[in-house]
This record gives structure tokens, C-alpha cells and sequence, in this order.
């Protein structure tokens, strides 16, 4: 039985497997540019965060319909679920669909099909969070925001996620106030391949919850002892920040150092299909490559439940913490 843990770094399109990616093609009559899943697959080895995002975007043309994406959150939560996620907080691009002309009620209700019946279908509890695309215009993200004003029900909160630099958070002030105006968490990708000042940016012009990544915070120890002394959580993704050339090999991975710091720290998979492994993939790498301990991963864990949207459902955070300081170890880890 793998560890219980919450995830909160995922974008479902991420979770696009090639031979999903295939079957999909052929349901809506997509021809992909590549031979067979194999090649595919061989195309999943990226040089950088902008060579990734081209293909990342490349292969959303296979989504169209609410079955596609009911489907591709299902196939999802069935392997989060046996890699011991117990709640997941998922990421989606709405703009990278409206711009293929494929509605936000589309992507919407196609997801909340999945995710509407998680708890009972896959023991995972979730949340939806609404991204809008940094490189695409401030314009477009209160467009989007609006767009998906009939859907709030279903959506918890905002996140800001693509390529990082030269797209400040200073940049979505006026989307951030809006969604906070709404009522909506908060969060933002920031630190990843961004400086630092990212994520002061973020803490401080958009408001975030939560910084996603935030590798690149311990380049400034006082945004670090700022960051413990506020308990703002990072969702780091380990593998995704090796396949992606943010730390050369995972044996780099400062992890180890930001716990150490007193970071409220998270390991999540990002784009699991594009980065070699989910959830409990990324736990165990940490575990085998960083050497850390099993009360490190203990902590992990419990960090993952303290940091996740659940103050509308304490009984249920508290259920799950209490899983995880349950939990035994056995041989393997995930």
C-alpha cells in the first residue's frame, strides 16, 4: 500500500499518455505527426521548457470532446489512486482549447465527469484550478476569467503556468484581483525557470496561496526565511525538473536543502506523462536518489494534505493526516 499523499502540481493535459494520444487522434480524426507511439514517445525527450511546450501544445488537438476529457481524467485518478494520492488539485489551460475552438463548458463539464465522481469511483477527493497561459496576453486571461464565470461552482481557483521568463506575475495584477474578488484560491508557477524575484512578484502583486515550483527561491535567503515564516507551500516536481533541465540530475535536486530550511515543501508530478512518472514515482526517486529518510517522506506527505484547498472540508484533512502518521512502511516506497 503506497504512502498517502496529496497531489497539487498536475495539469491534466500532462497526463496524456501516447497511446491515449493515439486512440483519441482516431476517435476524432486527428492525424499526428508521428508514426506510432513509439516515436511518440520518442518525441517526449525535450531539450528545455519551450521545446516541451511545443509539443505539449501540439498534441491537445486530440481533445475535442467532454468523453475525451472525462477520459483523460479518469485514466489519471485510476493510476494517481495506486500510487497512494488520496486528493489531487488539478491544473487545465482553457485558453490553449478556446484558441482550437473548443468551449470552456466543453473542457468544464468534460473534466467534472470525471472529477465529479472521484471520491466514489477512484478514494481521491479533488479540486479544480483554472490556469491562464503567462505567455498569452493579460487580456485574454480576464476574457478567459469571464468565460468561466458560470462554471465557478466547480472551480476552486487560478493558477499562472507556461513559459516563465520574460512574463512577470506583475503582468496579471488586474486578472489576480478579479479572481480574488470572486472568491477564488490563488496560485502561481513561479521560480521554476524565472529569478526569485518571481516569487516575491507573486506573494505580493498577485496574493498566491501557494507557489508552484519556487526551485530558485533559495537564491535569496530572506524571501526563504520569509517564505518558512508564512508557511506558503511549494509544489516542487522533482523528475519534471530534471527532464526539463532546471537541475542537471536529480541527485542535484536541492529538496534535501529546502527541507532543511523549514520550506513547507511538496513533491508532485507536474506532466507525468511527458516526465517519467506520477506521484508516487516522483516520492520514490526522491527516496532512492536524495537518500531521504522515511520520516522525510512522512513529512512529505503531511505537508501535501496542510497545504491543499481543504479549509471547506477540515474532517477530511484531518482524516487523511491521520493516514499518513498511520502509515507503515514496508520495503517499497511510493
Amino acid at each position: 500500500m503506497p504512502l498517502p499523499k496529496a497531489e497539487l502540481h498536475l495539469h491534466i493535459e500532462g497526463t496524456l499518455e501516447p497511446e491515449r494520444a493515439f486512440e483519441l487522434a482516431a476517435r476524432n480524426g486527428v492525424t499526428l505527426p508521428y508514426a506510432d507511439t513509439d516515436a511518440l514517445r520518442e518525441a517526449y525527450r525535450f531539450e528545455d521548457l519551450q521545446s516541451f511546450l511545443n509539443l505539449y501544445y501540439e498534441l491537445m488537438a486530440v481533445l475535442r470532446t467532454e468523453r475525451d476529457f472525462e477520459d483523460l481524467a479518469n485514466a489519471y485518478l485510476a493510476r494517481a489512486a495506486a500510487q497512494g494520492v488520496r486528493h489531487a488539485e488539478i491544473f487545465f489551460d482553457p485558453q490553449a482549447h478556446l484558441a482550437r475552438g473548443v468551449s470552456m463548458g466543453t473542457v468544464v463539464e468534460g473534466l467534472w465527469r470525471a472529477l465529479g465522481r472521484s471520491a466514489e469511483n477512484h478514494g481521491i477527493s479533488t479540486r479544480l484550478i483554472m490556469c491562464f497561459l503567462r505567455d498569452e496576453s493579460a487580456e485574454s486571461a480576464l476574457t478567459t476569467l469571464d468565460a468561466a464565470k458560470p462554471y465557478l461552482d466547480r472551480i476552486t481557483g487560478v493558477g499562472l503556468d507556461s513559459a516563465e521568463v520574460g512574463h512577470p506575475p506583475v503582468k496579471f495584477r488586474a486578472v489576480y484581483e478579479a479572481a480574488a474578488a470572486l472568491g477564488l484560491r490563488r496560485v502561481a508557477h513561479a521560480g521554476e525557470e524565472g529569478p526569485p524575484e518571481y516569487i516575491t512578484e507573486a506573494l505580493d502583486v498577485l496574493g498566491v496561496e501557494r507557489v508552484d515550483h519556487g526551485l530558485r527561491c533559495l537564491e535569496d535567503p530572506a524571501l526563504v526565511e520569509r517564505l518558512v515564516r508564512e508557511r506558503i507551500p511549494l509544489t516542487l516536481c522533482p523528475l519534471s525538473n530534471v527532464r526539463l533541465r532546471t537541475v542537471d540530475t536529480l541527485a542535484d535536486h536541492p529538496l534535501p536543502a529546502m527541507l532543511d530550511a523549514g520550506l513547507l515543501c511538496t513533491v508532485n508530478s507536474d506532466d507525468p506523462a511527458y516526465f517519467g512518472g506520477y506521484a508516487g514515482d516522483n516520492f520514490a526517486a526522491v527516496h532512492r536518489t536524495l537518500g531521504l529518510t522515511e520520516e522525510r517522506l512522512r513529512e512529505l506527505a503531511r505537508n501535501s494534505f496542510l497545504a491543499s484547498f481543504l479549509e471547506d472540508d477540515e474532517e477530511r484533512r484531518a482524516r487523511y493526516l491521520a493516514e499518513v502518521e498511520a502509515y507503515q512502511f514496508g520495503d517499497a516506497v511510493s
